[in-house]
């Protein structure tokens, strides 16, 4: 079928009519599990006609082709009992773990752990079903289609999220993981993986440049690592991962990284070649979790703490790529330490500035994307500079929003302008938008990395956000004026009135 996006438009007309389905974040958790289940039968039936010797780690009643497929099927009080009663049970907690269906019926169970039925209403349940069962997944266009669409369940989920986590958008991820570049056999980690963009891109990238036949499949699906702690963006990476073809995809883990373990617990065996990973900012962790980290990183704040970790985790001459606001740049305390770190123990070699309306329309945070090398402890201090560079926007374009988002094409210059670390970036030159400072002149500011670009002059910003906070600024400065003035006149009357 082709007109995918006006099935998910129909399934979430009808969900709205359902009393026990409340907002948008049960809606989209509701729509998830649902597509999961679809998903998974499609591609059983793929791997049916591949390995003759298939079984399913699902019991025979409990696959979708069995109670969901036929749309004169169960409905009503039947179907609501079916799911409520026998589906979630057996799926959450009742499945075989062990034997050759071990992993699978594992990821399964991660899946459904947290997950829940929503609907009150059986026969409403019945036609979405059925308007799901209209999607093939193993058809290639419904498929690509699809990748569309669960971008836009990524946005909807976003609507309803919170906390600073913002869904990076496939040009970034794009860009990020073609920049870092990680080979086929290399280790790729997202420790905060959210729904599985970086690994998605990851994947696609080791496809088209070095998986060559079967066995180099299987070592990409072996290098592919993630961790979630949230259940419904790890159930969308699951689904996410099973869709870009690894069935199995046991190693995206449903758990906190921060608090898994004691920072000074990871080890060589923890390590990994390639970090790429968003980590969610402006978020706070939960008490105690700061006190799994030494006494000089201590803080709550989520960015910060995965920021450690990061550097905690890659190997010697490991890469990494990770996307910051703006405070990590210029924050004090804690951050200064961190950045120390950073500068010490990796090569810092660039900082791309992303320009404002990025994450639009979810907010205008400014962003930037740091990329780092770490270095064996016999070559620190490891950084003596660091490149800047400034995206700009295309030419027209004054901000980026949902109907104009960013896009991959728009990096080509600073793909173009890259070069080599093997070689120290030798090709590399100054611009209007590049320029580089030295590891002195950031020490001298304390490890202030907030180094505005020097080939442009002072700039207006349009940004309304910007101009909001400029004229509440303002208006504080002018009340303060106020409040000087009407002391300078109280005070001058009193001194009228005594003479």
């Amino acid at each position: 079928m082709s007109n995918v996006s006006g099935v998910i438009k129909s399934i979430q007309d009808i969900m709205r009519k359902d009393v026990g389905v409340d907002g948008d974040a049960q809606r989209i958790s509701q729509l998830v599990w649902m597509f999961f289940l679809k998903i998974y039968d499609d591609r059983e039936a793929e791997i049916e006609l591949l390995e003759d010797s298939y079984k399913s780690p699902l019991p025979e009643h409990l696959r979708w082709r069995n109670w969901a497929a036929d749309p004169e099927g169960m409905t009503g009080d039947e179907l609501n009992d079916f799911v409520n009663l026998q589906l979630f049970p057996t799926l959450k907690t009742k499945l075989t773990v062990s034997g050759e269906n071990g992993q699978r019926a594992l990821v399964i169970r991660s899946v459904f752990e947290d997950a829940y039925n929503y609907m009150k209403s059986g026969t409403l349940m019945r036609q979405v079903i059925n308007k799901i069962c209209e999607i093939d997944f193993n058809n290639t266009q419904d498929r690509h289609t699809f990748g569309s669409i669960y971008e836009q369940i990524l946005k909807d989920l976003q609507s309803a999220g919170n906390a600073g986590e913002f869904y990076t958008p496939r040009a970034v991820t794009k860009f990020i993981v073609d920049r870092v570049d990680p080979t086929l056999d290399e280790s790729v980690l997202d420790p905060a993986c959210g729904t599985g963009g970086f690994l998605a891109c990851t994947i696609d990238h080791k496809r088209a440049n070095y998986v060559k036949n079967a066995s180099d499949e299987s070592v990409l699906v072996g290098s592919i690592h993630g961790v979630e702690k949230k259940a419904l963006p790890h159930m969308l990476c699951t689904t996410n991962m099973i869709l870009h073809g690894i069935d199995t995809p046991t190693q995206i883990e449903h758990d906190n990284m921060l608090s898994r373990r004691a920072y000074k617990d990871y080890g060589e065996a923890d390590r990994v070649n390639v970090i790429v990973t968003n980590p969610p900012f402006g978020g706070m962790e939960e008490d105690g979790v700061e006190n799994q980290f030494p006494a000089t990183l201590r803080t709550r704040e989520t960015a910060d703490l995965f920021m450690a970790l990061v550097v905690k985790l890659l190997k010697n001459n490991g890469r990494a790529a990770v996307v910051l606001p703006d405070g990590f740049l210029f924050g004090e305390g804690m951050k200064t330490r961190l950045k120390q770190m950073l500068l010490e123990q990796c090569h810092l070699h660039t900082i791309v500035r992303l320009p404002n309306g990025v994450f639009n329309p979810y907010t205008s945070i400014k962003t930037n994307v740091l990329f780092f090398t770490k270095k064996p402890e016999s070559e620190w201090p490891a950084t003596t500079e660091v490149w800047f560079y400034e995206h700009p926007y295309p030419e027209g374009v004054v901000s980026y929003n949902k109907t104009r988002p960013m896009q991959f094409e728009e990096f080509e210059a600073e793909r173009a302008w890259w070069g080599s670390e093997a070689d120290g970036f030798k090709s590399r030159v100054e611009t209007p938008q590049a320029w580089k400072v030295s590891i002195e002149d950031i020490t001298a500011r304390n490890y202030n990395l907030d180094f505005k670009n020097p080939h442009v002059g002072e700039q207006t910003s349009h940004d309304p956000d910007e101009l909001l906070a400029q004229y509440q600024g303002q208006q504080k400065e002018i009340q303060k004026l106020q409040d000087q003035l009407k002391g300078i006149l109280a005070g001058a009357l009193v001194g009228a009135r005594c003479a």
